[in-house]
Order: C-alpha cells, then sequence, then structure tokens
C-alpha cells in the first residue's frame, strides 16, 4: 500500500459517516471506492459527494478487495459486529464513539484487532481540537504543576422526538447523554490525567421521555494521585455548552467552545501569584473552520502507514477506546448500585 492511495469505504451515511467519507475523499493519501447505507437516499448522496459507490449492504464494503480501510458510522449496536467483521476480513477500522454499546463489546472488538493485525481507531476527534490539544500540551509541559483537579461540563437541548430516534433506544443506543457525549469528556479526563481509581455516578431523566435513558449524567473520579474529575453531560443544556478546566498547583488551562454551534474555541491559561489575589490571564480564540475531523484522519492513515515514530503514537487506540468505556461502566454500576465503584 505504500505509495498508492488506500481504498476506503464507510458504512454509515448519517452526518458524521458523511464527513468521514468527504475528508477522505478529500485526502491525496485515500480515495473513498464505496459507501453503505440502508437508506438508498443517503448513501447515493454521500457517494455523490465522495466519488464512491453506494450499496445498500455493509457486508458488500467490508468484503471488497479494494477496500483497506473501513469507517464505521452507524447507531452503536452495530459498530462491534461490522468493526469485528472488517478486521476479520484484513481491513484497517476507524470506528465512532463509543467504542460499541458497553465494555463487553469494546473488548471484543480490542480482541479482534489484536488478532488481526490491523489498526483499529475510535473516533475521538475533541483530541484534536487546537485548544484541547493545547491545553493538554501545556499540562503536560509543567506549565500549572502537578494536576489537583478537572472539570467539564458538555451538552446540547436535544429535540423533541429524541425517543423515537436511535439515541433514545437501549437496544441501538446502550445508554443515554452519558454514553453519547460523555464518552469524549471521560476520554479528555484519561488523555489528561491517567486512569482513574474510583467512580461515583448519578444519572438523570429530567425532561425528554427516554423511559430508562438519562438525559443528564453526573459523575466524579478520583485518581491515585489525589486528583479528582467532575463531569456533567447534557441533553437538557438549552445553549450549547463545551467546558473543560484543569487546575493545577501553580496555575489552569480552561477550554470554552468547540467551535460551530458551541461558540468559538478558546484556551485560557491562568497562572497563580503565590502572594494570592486573581491570577495572569491570557487567553486566545481558535477562529476558522473545525479541522480536527482532517487532523485525526492524518493521524489514522499515518498509523496505517507504519509511520508511528516515538513520541507520535496514534490518539484514540483501541486501548484509549476500551479505557473510554472502562470509565463509564464504573459511572452506570456506580449509579446503579448507588455507590463509589473501582474502575
Amino acid at each position: 500500500m505504500k505509495g498508492s492511495a488506500l481504498g476506503v469505504g464507510v458504512v454509515g451515511c448519517g452526518l458524521i459517516g458523511r464527513r468521514r467519507a468527504t475528508v477522505a475523499a478529500a485526502d491525496p493519501d485515500t480515495t473513498c471506492v464505496a459507501v453503505a447505507d440502508p437508506v438508498a437516499a443517503r448513501a447515493t448522496e454521500v457517494a455523490a459527494a465522495s466519488g464512491a459507490e453506494a450499496v445498500a449492504d455493509w457486508r458488500a464494503v467490508v468484503s471488497r478487495r479494494d477496500v483497506d480501510a473501513v469507517v464505521v458510522a452507524t447507531p452503536n449496536a452495530f459498530l462491534a459486529e461490522i468493526a469485528i467483521a472488517a478486521l476479520s476480513a484484513g481491513k484497517h477500522v476507524l470506528a465512532e464513539k463509543p467504542m460499541g454499546r458497553n465494555l463487553a463489546e469494546a473488548e471484543e472488538m480490542r480482541a479482534a484487532a489484536c488478532r488481526a493485525g490491523r489498526v483499529v481507531k475510535i473516533g475521538f476527534n475533541h483530541r484534536y481540537h487546537p485548544g484541547i490539544a493545547e491545553a493538554r500540551r501545556l499540562v503536560k509541559d509543567g506549565a500549572i504543576g502537578e494536576v489537583i483537579n478537572l472539570h467539564c461540563r458538555y451538552g446540547h437541548g436535544g429535540r423533541p422526538g429524541y425517543e423515537r430516534e436511535w439515541r433514545g433506544n437501549r437496544a441501538l443506543a446502550g445508554g443515554g447523554e452519558l454514553l453519547d457525549q460523555g464518552v469524549h469528556v471521560v476520554d479528555l479526563f484519561h488523555w489528561f490525567a491517567g486512569v482513574p481509581a474510583q467512580a461515583f455516578g448519578y444519572l438523570q431523566t429530567a425532561v425528554w421521555p427516554l423511559g430508562d435513558l438519562e438525559d443528564n449524567a453526573f459523575g466524579l473520579f478520583r485518581f491515585a494521585s489525589g486528583s479528582v474529575a467532575a463531569l456533567h453531560t447534557s441533553w437538557t443544556q438549552w445553549k450549547n455548552l463545551f467546558l473543560l478546566e484543569v487546575y493545577g498547583q501553580s496555575g489552569a488551562v480552561i477550554v470554552n467552545g468547540l467551535g460551530g454551534s458551541y461558540g468559538v474555541e478558546t484556551l485560557s491559561v491562568q497562572k497563580r501569584r503565590l502572594e494570592g489575589g486573581s491570577p495572569e490571564v491570557a487567553t486566545r480564540a481558535f477562529e476558522g473552520t473545525d479541522q480536527s475531523w482532517h487532523l485525526e484522519w492524518d493521524d489514522f492513515v499515518r498509523a496505517i502507514r507504519g509511520g508511528q515514530g516515538e513520541g507520535s503514537r496514534m490518539l484514540g487506540s483501541a486501548d484509549d477506546g476500551v479505557i473510554a468505556m472502562r470509565m463509564l461502566d464504573a459511572l452506570y454500576r456506580s449509579a446503579g448500585a448507588r455507590a463509589p465503584v473501582d474502575v
């Protein structure tokens, strides 16, 4: 494959599948050759936008000899089955978050990747947002000292009829808002602070008629270092919000917004004054279009090509995906037990 474009197949032609297909088609290292969706109009539309062939059955994508990598952008219930089939057929896989409906499916996907010797990437595009990436670099470089706590609030307002969509169906989704957007939050906690030791979670169904699925989730993680992370993910956040705060002994980094409907992404770096009083604050705004999808795709292609040198490990690996699912599993178990649990 070295020196020639990688053939890409996309399974699932919703909003994210369309985005993945157009990114793959625009990349000189990849060619989108086939897209699949049971809704013919969606497959046809994405095929026209990416120059691919439209098919109805995902198996027709996975079995193609000219497909080297498969993007799986389906409802959660089908992620593991399709990813495992693609891996068994010798394809590399980029699976959208979360890594299946539960921890068991995530572990099955990782095991299949190990057996096949192929790259599996989980769609954690938030790691590639410029403010978040720079905040993480600053933390790892010691700019705010030892991390003492992290906070994240993330959500949108949902919409009437959500309960009739696949995200409102437990069999298809596996969980509610905690699994849907919360998976990004726990992945960032892991990226910034490592794997926590203990979790406590509380779920709430406050507005939308989702049955036993949550429209709000609250969680606490305690790390072996003594640091603590707190999250609130919400489908009743009437104005879209993303706010990530990481506090250290000598300062803080705060990311607000993700672009688009979440507002311009900004990074504020605070430096604590040893004599007390308000910290020194420097804020930078990241204007322009969201490049995280292109940067994530480049990382995936680089990993397939074998370009993973020292310090350049692919972000969002199968291991990262399993850790995120472990963290979510702990919060769900804690909410059921109404007690802290080990992660």
